[in-house]
């Protein structure tokens, strides 16, 4: 690129869905930055996602798609945003929604003309041959960041993700948070919930962690299905609050900013922590594609043959020695001991 295109350059962004997914993506804007200093950047996502995008500072526009208005809204969502002229189109989601948006943005048979696009891929046979066939042709160890990265390199971006803060809440979501949590602000923030059961660290294990910690006041996060959470609270009522179901994905993102640190299994608010820059331990079970990154976040696992399983950790559970040993098996002094470390107590 000459040095006249560079500072023409427009970017968009591809990411609708989900909530750690998005949150992961996070990192390319700025990445995009480093590279293109001067280039406009766009990103097209789920209109419940959008919130989670704004005042970063290397987000130029979001474009809000809501779900309600079917194809026929997305399609006038994208003679909309044609209108942009972008110069580039990344498309970090491969779905059908985004080849959708590829298709219009892409003038079809004309060589040469239109953006410059990438599609990430899915590697759906190197899925096939580690869950088939546990033949693991991945880069090791696993990094959802890097590998969202990774398809830009032929853009001259390099895979390693920018240095946290990469989510912003609001000044507005940090007085929510701040007002929700009272005295419970520095808190442990507790995220025991994900969207498979497999991905869950055992219920009983957190009210032991809880207890490991007579002194110290817990908050719990999750969403507002997780009715379990509630009996982990149970455990010590007078020093643990639970937000499950309380907060949405920005307030629960300050929370997250406004404890001491974060226990996670694998989900969204693992990876809103770590693009907070804050101290966390990931509870890693079945699924292999959202490994955190940054130096911040100490990830526990037990090493078996049977690891990774799925995709997503759907299960079944494949283990014939014993069931959720992948998680069972990471105890809560274990986890205690951790955590004591990375909070520098004795």
């Amino acid at each position: 690129m000459t040095q006249n295109e560079t500072k023409n350059a427009k970017f968009l962004i591809i990411r609708f869905s989900s909530f750690g997914d998005v949150v992961q993506t996070l990192s390319v804007p700025a990445a995009l930055k480093q590279t293109y200093p001067k280039a406009e950047i766009h990103w097209v996502t789920r209109k419940d996602m959008a919130p989670l995008l704004q005042n970063h500072p290397a987000i130029d526009k979001i474009w809000e798609f809501d779900r309600k208005n079917g194809v026929r809204g997305l399609i006038q969502l994208c003679f909309e945003m044609r209108k942009e002229n972008f110069t580039h189109i990344y498309d970090a989601h491969n779905n059908s929604r985004s080849r959708i948006i590829g298709m219009i943005l892409r003038p079809m048979g004309v060589i040469g003309v239109g953006p410059q696009f990438i599609r990430r891929s899915i590697r759906r046979w190197k899925r096939f041959l580690l869950f088939r066939f546990r033949i693991n042709k991945f880069e090791m160890p696993f990094n959802g960041q890097r590998d969202l990265l990774e398809p830009l390199e032929q853009w001259g971006v390099p895979r390693l993700a920018p240095p946290s803060p990469q989510i912003f809440p609001s000044e507005e979501s940090h007085k929510k948070a701040l007002d929700v949590l009272g005295s419970y602000a520095g808190a442990i923030a507790l995220a025991p919930s994900a969207a498979f059961f497999l991905k869950r660290w055992p219920k009983e294990y957190w009210k032991e962690l809880i207890m490991l910690f007579p002194n110290q006041k817990f908050v719990l996060l999750g969403g507002p299905e997780d009715s379990f959470i509630e009996d982990i609270r149970d455990v010590a009522p007078d020093r643990v609050l639970n937000l499950a179901g309380k907060c949405s994905l920005q307030v629960s993102s300050s929370v997250v900013a406004h404890s001491a640190a974060l226990v996670s299994n694998d989900t969204g608010l693992l990876h809103v922590a770590e693009q907070l820059g804050q101290k966390t331990i990931a509870l890693m079970g079945p699924a292999p594609f959202g490994f955190p990154s940054r130096p911040t976040t100490k990830v526990m696992e037990i090493m078996l043959p049977c690891r990774p399983c799925s995709k997503h950790g759907q299960g079944p559970c494949v283990n014939k020695t014993k069931f959720h040993q992948c998680l069972v098996d990471i105890t809560p002094l274990h986890v205690a001991a951790e955590l004591r470390m990375l909070l520098g107590r004795r």
